[in-house]
């Protein structure tokens, strides 16, 4: 039986299905995203999104759907479902009898006499080409196959409405139709692996309302073009492959490359296996770049923060491809270099690089080698912050202070109503740890692969001014940990998880009896079962449930809601100070995440949590740094075992 399975009395249930999403990725920037009765729910789902260069390479949705029918004795059965509204029509979803990943989305359904399956793959060749295979399992009758595609042409962050401008022709192809509604769109090729009759019908289907999207209190509502219907005979036992590509294909070879592409697949037997195939998901190789997409669907790939966050989970912890490591970070640097020598709206994120090249070492033991190829940025990262950038100043107490008015430079950057939630201005204390882990490194490192000079003897002045400053400044006795930040009122002393990275880096500004005091407060207020809570429950602005228009989901996403990827520093800080007594905790702490495999997005770790229990996950369904931080945190543990 699949670990990912999902029987006819939950498919039937629409409140229930409806809310379970699958994601396929090609690695190249293209998905397929849809609920696992296929009725699209988001304007972000699709059966092919893809990267478009002429667009400046943002994502965009050629084909939403594709409705099957089933045709016996003359009479249809429509296996598709739309939400118009108030009503579902086809409801095609009644016929559902049975969906697994094994390891990829199989769906079967059953009508009268006829069964039915079909299974979906997104090429992994980088290519954008969907397939999916449709198998006559069992019927009694002649039987038609029927699959009319509805087309998008926009971008996956809009709507589109029924308009004259759009390009209605056909382009006749093998065994197929292209269509391109849109200059600069590539063309839509869809071709069939057997010869059929394609039927022009050209119609717009109107108001079609995405519920997630109404939900959250967005436009929810669009028009889809549907050119026709490709149809042909099926026998029982038959198979027929459906290809939506950017690039016409050969359809006689479309049976044999579903077969490969199937052949490649790792099998989802466990909640390991759904981890490292989640992970691999998360890669976007396209146009000589290697990068991490932050989130599927609607997030972006390359961010430099939410990078430096991932990519030791997803690489070296995850597989110990260590090469794909150094590609992605030789990318990052490359392509964020001004951002991270000259200034940026990420206040810490170039200080976390120094985390990254840390990992590397750690994990490769190559010191000497890794310092030689990286040392360089990092010391010029450091003289950035010295000499001062527009968005941080350092201060005469060694301490770094961030202000830019009106923008929340840290990684609590929501926004609600136009203005920050959490602007945080002033000394930060996560980006002063860093600061200060950047600073011992840098000048461990120097003066052992070259010797003190003046770099090293400027970091160490300044490192002393930190350990001189660092806890009068933050401390707050009334509560045991750290201040979140200090501004020109005073401390904020809001329990927040920021201060976790004063016990996490490999350096840290506190004693360890200060460390244990963090880690108790942390633990008593913000650990819950689906992670670290962005704000303390006692405080009087917690919001614990994720719900609601816009801005009631912006005040809680960093006042309350958890983030997976926190228990990373979270655990690692734990079993650093208190070594494998912390071991049965910690895997109490990520295996919760196996309950939810079948929830949000199928096989794989949601970006937020509610704060309050039953902790419902939200936001992107596939999150990089909540995938690579429990994938992290299992190394560690596993580790720990080894060394028992």
């Amino acid at each position: 039986m699949a670990y990912l399975k999902f029987n006819k009395s939950e498919l039937v249930n629409l409140e229930y299905s409806l809310k379970r999403e699958l994601i396929s990725t090609n690695m190249a920037g293209g998905y397929t995203n849809t609920t696992i009765v296929c009725c699209n729910t988001r304007k972000y789902h699709a059966l092919l999104a893809v990267p478009v260069d002429n667009f400046g390479g943002s994502k965009h949705i050629l084909l939403s759907s594709l409705d099957e029918t089933l045709i016996q004795h003359g009479r249809p059965f429509n296996l598709g479902i739309h939400n118009y509204g108030s009503v579902f029509e086809p409801k095609g979803h009644k016929y559902i009898i049975d969906f697994e990943m094994d390891p990829i989305p199989v769906i079967t359904y059953r009508v009268g006499g006829m069964v039915f399956r079909k299974s979906i793959i997104f090429s992994t060749k980088n290519e954008d080409q969907l397939l999916i295979k449709y198998t006559l399992v069992d019927a009694h009758s002649n039987t038609i196959l029927r699959l009319k595609p509805f087309l998008a042409f926009r971008n996956i962050h809009s709507l589109t409405r029924a308009n004259s401008d759009a390009d209605t022709r056909y382009r006749s192809i093998e065994n197929g139709v292209a269509f391109k509604m849109y200059e600069g769109f590539p063309d839509l090729n869809l071709q069939i692996s057997k010869p059929c009759d394609y039927v022009p019908s050209p119609d717009w289907y109107y108001n079609i309302v995405y519920r997630e999207e109404y939900r959250r209190g967005f436009d929810c509502t669009e028009d889809l073009f549907v050119p026709g219907y490709f149809e042909m005979p099926i026998n029982k036992g038959e198979t027929i492959i459906f290809s939506a590509s950017t690039s016409e294909c050969n359809p006689n070879n479309l049976k044999a490359k579903f077969t490969r592409e199937l052949n490649v697949r790792e099998p989802q037997e466990s909640y390991e296996d759904c981890l490292r195939d989640a992970a691999m998901q998360l890669f976007t190789f396209r146009n000589d770049k290697t990068e991490i997409c932050a989130g599927y669907s609607w997030l972006e790939s390359g961010l430099l923060r939410e990078t430096c966050v991932a990519l030791p989970g997803l690489t070296l912890y995850n597989n110990g491809d260590v090469k794909l490591f150094r590609r992605i970070l030789d990318d990052t640097i490359s392509t964020h270099n001004e951002a991270i020598l000259k200034g940026c709206d990420q206040v810490e994120a170039p200080l976390r690089i120094t985390e990254l090249v840390q990992h590397l070492i750690s994990y490769t033991k190559e010191s000497a080698k890794v310092w030689s190829k990286y040392g360089p940025i990092l010391k010029d990262i450091i003289h950035s912050f010295i000499q001062g950038r527009p968005e941080v100043i350092l201060h005469n107490n060694g301490l770094l202070w961030a202000q830019k008015s009106g923008v929340p430079l840290t990684w609590m950057d929501a926004y609600a109503g136009g203005r920050p939630v959490t602007e945080r201005a002033g000394y930060q204390v996560e980006t002063n740890c860093f600061w200060y882990n950047a600073l011992c490194f840098a000048s461990a490192m120097e003066k052992s692969f070259a010797k003190e000079n003046d770099f090293t003897r400027e970091c160490d002045a300044i490192k002393k001014k930190i350990e001189d400053n660092f806890f009068n400044v933050f401390w707050v006795e009334s509560r045991h940990h750290l201040a979140d930040y200090v501004d020109g009122l005073g401390q904020n002393i809001y329990t927040r998880p920021n201060q976790i990275y004063a016990c996490s880096l490999d350096y840290s500004p506190v004693s360890e009896t200060v460390q244990d005091d963090i880690l108790r407060s942390i633990n008593q207020e913000l650990i819950t079962t689906r992670g670290v809570r962005t704000l303390s429950p006692k405080n009087p602005h917690y919001k614990g449930v994720y719900e609601g228009n816009q801005v009631e989901r912006d005040l809680a996403t960093h006042n309350g809601s958890t983030r997976p990827w926190l228990l990373g520093a979270y655990i690692a800080s734990c079993l650093k100070l208190y070594g494998a007594s912390y071991l049965r905790t910690s895997q109490t702490l990520v295996s919760g995440f196996e309950e939810d495999m079948n929830i949000h997005g199928i096989g794989m770790v949601a970006e937020i949590y509610d704060g309050d229990p039953p902790h419902h996950p939200h936001g992107a369904i596939l999150s990089a740094s909540a995938t690579a931080e429990i994938i992290r945190v299992k190394y560690l543990i596993n580790k720990y075992k080894l060394e028992e």
